[in-house]
């Protein structure tokens, strides 16, 4: 889509070219393709942005879940390890026991000497063994803590970032709601009488409809149409850290046009670019920050074919988008 319209607006330049010296017309050229190139990359960036933070809040709640099982896993061996522990002081106490026992028969037969003997053996056995079970089981236990203090380390570290990126789109979701609030009051004798505002996806619409800006199948803006633009351009104006696409829109009724209007792309792209012009002349923004575009007939807010419904679709909408350097740079620190 964009090809085409580059194509459009390179025939465009053509007729004008007569009218325009070859520098300027370059200059043009060059303009047209940074503004269309930063808009790929701000798309790119955004994509990039929310999938980035869909993957850490994922990671998180993965992290957490093996916590949870290292702790249920801890608590687990600290039971075992207290069995091991009582267990341990029963052998000395009977261990004890056998000895007074082995005292107090040392008088007595040879043959329950012998199995007192034995009896004290197999007992100090069982004792070492269970001695070399628990050193075992300390040491692992001590191993799982590591692990354990270093996954509360990371997931702690993980949730920091992902509460500062929530934080960046919160004030970036705030940016675009005083955003609109501003254009609502500087644009308050136009809502509901052919423009509205909306906010959705972080960005702020303001949609024109044709019968505001332009006679039908004209490019030239009408007064009351320049009127709002001029309001427009005095918020952006007032607010740099906004980015612009001017989007052009028409119905599906083909044109059969002549000279420099031959169909509806050549119609939605001049008219982007007659609104993009007023606003540029009208307060001090960078031409940077604006990009215009035409859509054609491809992108109706009303599918059906009906008088009502392509009323609808002819409209020139102002998308305003803050800027996610801060996003980008938070991103880039991870």
């Amino acid at each position: 889509m964009k090809k085409t319209t580059l194509l459009f607006a390179v025939i465009i330049i053509t007729v004008l070219s007569s009218c325009v010296p070859a520098r300027q017309l370059e200059e043009s050229r060059e303009k047209q393709k940074a503004c269309e190139t930063e808009l790929a990359s701000l798309k790119k960036s955004a994509q990039d942005c929310e999938a980035r933070l869909t993957e850490l809040k994922e990671q998180s709640v993965k992290n957490e879940k093996e916590n949870v099982g290292l702790k249920r896993d801890t608590s687990i061996i600290g039971s075992n390890y207290r069995n091991l522990t009582s267990k341990y002081d029963k052998l000395n106490q009977l261990n004890e026991q056998l000895m007074d026992r082995l005292n107090k028969l040392l008088s007595g037969s040879e043959k329950d000497n012998s199995k007192l003997s034995g009896d004290l053996q197999m007992t100090q056995e069982q004792l070492l063994k269970k001695q070399d079970e628990l050193k075992a089981l300390e040491a692992k236990l001590n191993l799982q803590k590591i692990d354990l203090d270093m996954l509360n380390a990371e997931l702690k570290k993980r949730e920091a970032r992902v509460v500062e990126l929530e934080d960046i789109l919160k004030r970036k979701d705030q940016a675009a709601a005083d955003l609109k609030k501003k254009l609502s009051d500087a644009l308050l004798g136009f809502e509901n009488k052919g423009l509205t505002i909306t906010q959705k996806n972080g960005k702020v619409y303001v949609s024109m409809d044709e019968s505001l800006l332009f006679a039908s199948g004209k490019t030239n803006v009408e007064a009351r149409g320049v009127e709002a633009l001029k309001s427009v351009a005095k918020v952006l104006e007032q607010n740099t850290d906004i980015n612009v696409l001017v989007e052009g829109h028409t119905d599906d009724v083909p044109m059969k046009g002549a000279g420099e209007i031959k169909d509806n792309w050549d119609l939605s792209v001049i008219r982007a670019t007659s609104v993009t012009k007023i606003m540029l002349s009208s307060a001090k923004i960078e031409a940077q920050r604006i990009t215009a575009a035409g859509r054609g007939e491809f992108f109706p807010l009303d599918p059906a074919k009906t008088a009502e419904g392509r009323k609808k679709n002819r409209r020139t909408e102002i998308i305003l988008t803050p800027k996610l350097d801060e996003l980008l740079k938070v991103l880039g620190n991870n």
